[in-house]
């Protein structure tokens, strides 16, 4: 397997064609995930058992890189199919008010309504930010005493707004905190133990592909939080065969059946990269990175509604032309040859910290080529 183990070394894997602007949505590959995965397929093909149990050892080494850079135990974390799968266990064994965004992505708002519907006992407390943005003076304001819950994101898709986590915990008080942290672990420094629930997947900034989810449970949640969706592996022990037990006590509870090994294969070859590396020294370049996408918005006046203040964004930088100018903006990056999201007005680019200087180069170009176009 490739190894890298510090920060040039991991620069350097990324080994993409110059113009992909879109890691928000999508993470190409590693070349260390791809050789892990080639290489655990071939052992999986042999049909010997030493094969199939080094592969599956994937499963406990994931876990305990999670728990690494989460800082706490790895019986803790459980691995999941993606964020949304540990999110739905988080919020149908909640009972009581549950607070969210209406803006927050449907992985949250989507499981919080069905729960409510589905059996009752959530009763779901809307918030509205006027700038979007969930901060604590927001929560704060919208806390009642039937508050039981609150779910945010650590970043928000739309616009790459970080969410305070230990500020938040302050304003909450005793009460759950929920996290979505999908687009910004391993990427960004943040306080994960002051949630409870933490929930992510590999296949963005991580680089590791589909399959690769997991969720982290605090004490607090594992005492209040119903496995409601426990299936047969989420018991301690063998097989339960000719017998139901109760639920593991651990984070284990959370699970339905047994762990996509290959999946845990990629995600531990990952997280181990990000580990060798540091989130300190990702969390640097990567701000590097969004500034000079900043940067290029500015000089050809594109307004951009990202935060700029440090440690308020990560990856993603929103850019919000003027309705007029979104189309031919859209326009212009595509024919540069560079891959973002376009979506209801807003072009949301995400570079990373391999994002080279010939892919922001093309982007300048097609700021620059669509500045002389516009007409005023």
């Amino acid at each position: 397997m490739i190894r890298v183990t510090d920060l040039d070394s991991y620069l350097a894997s990324f080994d993409g064609e110059p113009g992909y602007l879109d890691w928000a949505a999508f993470g190409p590959l590693s070349p260390a995930v791809r050789s892990e995965a080639q290489g655990d397929t071939e052992l999986l093909g042999s049909g010997r058992r030493t094969s199939i149990e080094l592969v599956a050892d994937h499963v406990r080494e994931a876990r305990e890189l999670v728990a690494e850079l989460i800082g706490t135990d790895a019986a803790q974390v459980v691995l999941q199919p993606s964020t949304t799968y540990g999110l739905m266990h988080a919020i149908y064994g909640l009972a009581g008010g549950l607070m969210l965004g209406r803006g927050e992505f449907p992985s949250l708002t989507v499981a919080a309504t069905r729960a409510s519907e589905a059996f009752g006992s959530v009763q779901l407390q809307w918030v509205e930010p006027a700038d979007g943005f969930m901060t604590p003076d927001a929560i704060r304001s919208a806390l009642s005493d039937d508050t039981r819950a609150v779910a945010v994101s650590l970043v928000d898709f739309r616009t790459g707004y970080r969410t305070d986590l230990s500020a938040i915990r302050e304003v909450i008080g005793d009460r759950l905190l929920i996290v979505d942290a999908i687009q910004g672990f391993g990427m960004v420094e943040a306080d994960y133990l002051a949630a409870d629930v933490v929930c992510a997947h590999g296949y963005k900034w991580l680089r590791a592909g589909r399959g690769t989810g997991f969720a982290w449970f605090g004490e607090r949640a594992l005492e209040r939080i119903a496995p409601v969706l426990s299936g047969f592996r989420g018991v301690d022990g063998d097989l339960p065969v000719d017998a139901v037990p109760a639920p593991a006590a651990s984070a284990q509870a959370f699970s339905v059946s047994s762990p996509d090994t290959l999946a845990a294969a990629r995600l531990a070859t990952a997280l181990r990269e990000v580990a060798d590396v540091g989130v300190a020294a990702i969390e640097s370049v990567l701000a590097a990175r969004a500034a000079d996408v900043m940067f290029f918005a500015d000089r050809y006046e594109v307004p951009v509604v990202t935060p700029r203040e440090p440690g308020r964004h990560a990856g993603i930088v929103t850019l919000e032309p003027a309705p007029q100018d979104a189309a031919p903006l859209a326009a212009s990056l595509a024919n540069h040859g560079l891959t973002v999201t376009t979506r209801a007005g807003r072009i949301r680019v995400s570079p990373h910290v391999g994002t080279g200087a010939d892919t922001l180069r093309l982007f300048g170009d097609a700021l620059a080529a669509f500045s002389s176009a516009r007409v005023w």
